[in-house]
């Protein structure tokens, strides 16, 4: 299994840390036999979660023009129809995909193209499911451009357990559709708003795959 490298360091780190807990909850407490088994469980369990939460598995993209990609892995919360004013300044089809815990955290555009917005916001940590989360949590703000003129707005954004968000590219550089373009650490949400005479190819509560699933049609 390939590891993002996000999760590196983390889980470099990670088993000193452990037994580092595990030495001064020692020295403090004298454990019994079963609880110290207990306590090397529930490490274990830990550190094999966060190899399964930084997996980054191979995909095979698709790219077709007329069609607009999911950015990250998870379930569709909620399509809804909204005005859009940091950037397109008009009313868009939005869809919001809740990422868990256990989904895969890797992100990826939408879209090909060129990169004519960006924007990283400081913000709360509401939970990611939250409505409010798309303009009160810590999030960024990327804006593509295709050839054709289009434009799709697409958002990462931090959630309740989230404290990172990663982005990789800068305004101006071209992208392609299903490139990875970033990470979120743990718990959080992506959002991606689509013209109004898009034709929706997904439903609340569908899952999807970064980089494989259609969201719609332009």
């Amino acid at each position: 299994m390939k590891i993002h490298k996000e999760g590196k360091s983390i889980l470099l780190w990670t088993p000193v840390v452990l037994c580092l807990i595990y030495y001064i909850i020692h020295k403090k407490v004298a454990l019994s036999y079963y609880q110290s088994i207990g306590c090397a469980m529930l490490s274990a369990t830990l550190y094999l979660w966060l190899i399964y939460f930084f997996r980054d598995p191979y995909r095979i993209i698709h790219q077709q023009d007329q069609y607009i990609l999911g950015p990250a892995d998870g379930k569709v919360l909620r399509i809804e129809r909204v005005y859009e004013g940091e950037y397109l300044k008009e009313e868009r089809i939005r869809i919001s995909i809740f990422m868990s815990p256990f989904n895969v955290h890797v992100n990826r555009f939408p879209m090909s193209g060129k990169i004519v917005y960006f924007k990283y916001h400081p913000g709360k940590y509401l939970v990611a499911f939250h409505p409010k989360a798309s303009t009160h949590n810590e999030r960024t703000t990327i804006v593509v451009e295709n050839e054709n003129g289009q434009q799709i707005l697409f958002k990462q954004i931090a959630g309740f357990i989230a404290r990172r968000i990663k982005f990789y590219f800068k305004e101006g550089e071209m992208v392609q559709q299903g490139e990875k373009c970033g990470f979120i650490k743990f718990g959080s949400r992506a959002e991606v708003y689509l013209p109004i005479d898009a034709t929706i190819q997904v439903n609340t509560g569908d899952k999807i795959k970064g980089g494989i699933t259609v969201l719609a049609k332009i």
